[in-house]
């Protein structure tokens, strides 16, 4: 196995099967701090099953998974959690009965266990953060607001929040702008743009245009193997994978 890398996230070697089906194959993929990647394929093709793997929900057959130079294989959801990997999934899942300040204080890693919730304070320390958070997800003017009444796209955006909360320095997006109108597509473009500075970033995504518009990098999964990888222009260029996306 390599040693220290100055990648935030080195994937080597991974691979997965169910039932003897590889639904990931061999798959190595090394994400830089402060990078915006974007993960594109065909369904099928393995995106969410490679998320599944860094969170730990899902565990490779063979493979490592480093983040920050620690191995992740084998350690469990909440330790990857803690240790800096935050992911959202396409529903999102916000307390609906919550304002989108209680939604955001929550998520405010010193609550999460049970002692630290019993002691736990609304400190100054925590409301700066949570109007920090709220600037950056354009969501200052609803704190109040419950979770329940907010749009499609802004309780997309609180859960984008409740992630940064927890000062996840890898964020994973599964299809961030599935649903929303345009102008949110647009104010999601922008978000995503401002919060990777300091962090990455993983997105999956079936929009091209939304793609184009945020990835430093992009990969193209397929068959649970990379096709491509390179930047959006080089991508639509390739004629490997104008074949299988768009089936010419």
């Amino acid at each position: 196995m390599s040693s220290n890398t100055d990648f935030l996230l080195a994937i080597e070697d991974l691979t997965v099967s169910f039932d003897g089906f590889k639904a990931v194959d061999g798959l190595s993929l090394y994400v830089e701090r402060d990078e915006l990647r974007v993960i594109i394929g065909p369904n099928g093709a393995g995106k969410t099953t490679v998320l599944d793997m860094i969170c730990g929900k899902t565990r490779p057959t063979s493979g490592s998974i480093k983040f920050a130079n620690r191995e992740m294989v084998g350690m469990r959801e909440h330790e990857i959690v803690r240790a800096g990997v935050g992911r959202k999934f396409q529903t999102p899942s916000i307390y609906e009965n919550l304002t989108v300040f209680e939604n955001l204080e929550v998520s405010y890693p010193k609550g999460r266990t049970v002692l630290g919730s019993i002691g736990f304070r609304t400190t100054s320390e925590v409301t700066d953060r949570i109007h920090a958070v709220a600037t950056e997800i354009g969501l200052t003017a609803q704190l109040d607001i419950e979770g329940a009444f907010l749009s499609h796209g802004q309780k997309q955006w609180l859960e984008i929040g409740m992630l940064l909360m927890q000062e996840s320095q890898l964020v994973m997006l599964d299809e961030p702008v599935a649903g929303m109108s345009p102008p949110e597509r647009e104010q999601t473009a922008q978000l995503i743009q401002r919060i990777c500075k300091g962090r990455s970033i993983i997105v999956i995504e079936h929009d091209m245009e939304f793609v184009s518009r945020i990835a430093h990098k992009v990969t193209v999964l397929h068959l649970g193997k990379i096709l491509a990888e390179g930047s959006m222009a080089e991508i639509q260029k390739n004629a490997k994978v104008m074949d299988v996306y768009l089936g010419h």
